[in-house]
């Protein structure tokens, strides 16, 4: 199956997931996974991370521990996965039943230049999250997977999920949210009626 190919157009599987979002938190990875994610609309319940590649998970999990009452989606990508593994432990270990965690997975460091990543070598990052401690995980490789995440994003839950969505290694056109952090951190603030810091 891993060799399997990936025809997923990634901005039409990151729409499906988010159609219909409702209230859900929304914390985008590194690069292309905010431009797909501020490509359908720019909304004040985005947290666009910069510069924090590593990093999307785990502050996926601090929001969702902060608003326990509210589902927090990380839309991250292979690459920055990788770079925070150490993550999923903490998360599995935390078992937060809000926190829903999917990798926009085309097999490269879209980023950095296209060079292939642990994923298009045979990683599977869905079995890393099961070894974790993250027992609902899914591997989604076409269309109607993606729309049936997502009715189970809005589903209670018992734990955190982790969903892989394989999609084709192309550069699409950059949709640009804003990159000043203080704003982006205050209007985020805000959208759950907290004051600015």
């Amino acid at each position: 199956m891993k060799n399997a190919p990936n025809l997923l157009d990634r901005r039409r599987a990151v729409a499906a997931i988010l159609k219909d979002r409702g209230d859900l938190l929304v914390v985008t990875g590194l690069g292309s996974p905010s431009y797909d994610v501020h490509s359908l609309g720019d909304c004040a319940a985005n947290f666009y991370l910069w510069g924090a590649m590593g990093s999307a998970a785990l502050v996926g999990l601090g929001l969702a521990q902060a608003q326990p009452d509210r589902t927090v989606v990380v839309i991250t990508g292979d690459g920055e996965q990788l770079m925070g593994l150490g993550g999923l432990a903490t998360i599995g270990v935390a078992k937060p039943k809000n926190l829903v965690i999917v990798v926009i997975d085309n097999n490269h460091f879209g980023e950095t230049g296209m060079q292939q990543s642990h994923t298009g070598l045979g990683l599977e990052l869905a079995s890393v999250a099961q070894a974790c401690g993250i027992t609902d995980t899914k591997l989604v490789r076409d269309l109607e997977g993606a729309e049936e995440l997502r009715g189970e994003i809005h589903r209670p839950a018992a734990g955190p999920r982790f969903f892989v969505v394989k999609v084709k290694a192309e550069n699409l056109p950059r949709s640009l949210p804003p990159r000043d952090a203080v704003y982006v951190k205050n209007r985020f603030r805000a959208h759950l009626g907290l004051a600015p810091i």
